[in-house]
């Protein structure tokens, strides 16, 4: 039995607490796409782990596995293994020999690109934790996977081959010199060679180094359940989001398969679960209709007022939902739930079920909106349209619902669905019944234990 984690909007939306809601008849949790720049964070038993890179279902003793479609920067890897070690436990984490390494220089690379970009107001909003740049090394077959590093003769290898190709790019095209840069070692080949030498050993060492598709299907073939654990969201696929607002990668479902090494009917035939939140954010550029706050203003029809207020929401909402990077610390842009994007998300991904997170950072609100269509040049449209360019130009048509209040969410959770608030489950019924997909939990609070399970795809 397999199971697919898919965040359905812009990243943040709470797939690390699902993942945990569902961990526990999972004996596998693999993530099949992204690195370091994935923050996610989990509540088990009362203690907090900020993770970004170790699979969630490490933290409750499942066996991780970063597959082939991920970046591995191997610092923050080992960083947090450590951290999990001096907290008492032991996770097992495998990593793809076919996924790629992050070496220091594609961090400083991005770094330089995202400052250039600036220059022309075209920046990204990346974390610039060297993801994009790694993934451009792996379309263009010059990039080092982990298995390179377990062969100290292919690494250094790989190493004479890219190096210098980086410092002439920083310095011919970007005109700075590397031994002005912060870490020059980034593009000396030899520091580079003992460092990631040294990663290779322990890789050895501790037996964690694995042929993804291969470790995946004996597990299921063993009878196993597998927990496919996708980072940021549908949006910012590289593929399926606002390009070029959006992440190196896949996160969509489809990215289960092509980043494990598992076939398409493995995924298809578990249960595909959208998360959603109950309102929407998103850090970094592009367009968001429905966003409050920021750029309301500008919006025909609205005025001071109204522009006001809608920051005030967008504070409390953020305030109220702690909306601030798990990496990054940066403050998230608020909006209200967007129905277009939900429905691009659903046909995109195939979703079976529907975990809406958050409803309780809505409560005491006297109305909550929500975006059902949007106006674009005069025709109202029902889903995200296919470039960028025209989804900014897009301006949404809210619907109202009534506000729900403020109630014990922990004896929420323990009581079940029924004990939401009336108005609560109106607001997502209405979900379910637009996107066609039945909700199979939601929640109420950031621990394990604050989720309302209506539904538990291993039964």
């Amino acid at each position: 039995m397999t199971v697919t984690i898919v965040g359905s909007q812009l990243g943040d939306e709470g797939k690390g607490g699902v993942v945990d809601v569902y961990g526990d008849p999972a004996d596998v949790v693999a993530r099949y796409q992204g690195g370091d720049n994935a923050g996610h964070t989990v509540v088990h038993d009362g203690e907090e782990y900020k993770l970004s890179l170790v699979p969630s279902g490490a933290v409750r003793g499942k066996v991780g596995v970063l597959g082939n479609g991920c970046v591995v920067n191997l610092r923050t890897l080992f960083d947090e293994l450590n951290t999990l070690q001096e907290k008492g436990l032991d996770p097992d984490v495998r990593i793809a020999e076919r996924a790629h390494a992050i070496l220091p220089f594609h961090r400083v690379l991005d770094g330089i690109e995202e400052d250039v970009k600036s220059e022309s107001d075209q920046e990204v909003g990346t974390t610039g934790r060297g993801i994009g740049p790694t993934y451009e090394d792996k379309a263009g077959r010059r990039g080092v996977r982990i298995g390179d590093l377990l062969d100290p003769d292919v690494l250094r290898e790989r190493l004479e081959y890219v190096v210098p190709q980086k410092r002439a790019l920083v310095e011919e095209v970007y005109d700075i010199d590397v031994d002005d840069l912060d870490d020059p070692d980034a593009f000396d080949v030899d520091a580079l060679y003992e460092e990631f030498r040294d990663f290779g050993e322990r890789l050895e060492e501790e037996n964690m180094t694995v042929n993804a598709g291969a470790f995946l299907s004996d597990a299921i073939a063993d009878g196993q359940n597998v927990m496919f654990e996708g980072a940021q969201g549908t949006l910012i696929d590289i593929d399926h989001g606002n390009y070029p607002y959006v992440t190196s990668s896949n996160p969509t479902a489809g990215g289960a398969a092509t980043g494990t090494g598992l076939g398409p009917g493995v995924v298809g035939d578990g249960e595909i679960i959208g998360i959603v939140k109950a309102y929407l954010t998103r850090v970094g550029s592009g367009p968001l209709p429905t966003e409050l706050g920021g750029v309301v203003g500008d919006t025909p029809g609205y005025d001071e007022e109204t522009e006001g207020r809608n920051e005030d929401l967008a504070t409390y909402i953020r305030d109220e939902g702690g909306e601030y990077g798990t990496v990054t610390g940066r403050p998230r842009r608020v909006g209200w739930l967007d129905l277009p994007m939900l429905r691009h998300a659903t046909r995109a991904n195939g979703f079976t079920g529907l975990a809406v997170n958050h409803i309780d950072v809505l409560a005491g609100l006297d109305e909550v909106q929500v975006g059902y269509t949007y106006e674009l040049d005069g025709e109202e449209v029902r889903t995200i349209p296919s470039t960028t360019e025209e989804w900014g130009r897009c301006e949404a048509n809210l619907r109202s619902f009534e506000g729900w209040p403020e109630v014990d969410w922990s004896e929420v959770a323990d009581e079940g669905y029924d004990a939401i608030p009336e108005n609560a489950r109106t607001y997502l019924e209405f979900i379910s019944d637009e996107l066609d997909v039945p909700i199979y939990a939601v929640g109420v609070g950031p621990g394990r234990e604050e989720t309302v399970v209506v539904e538990n795809p291993y039964e």
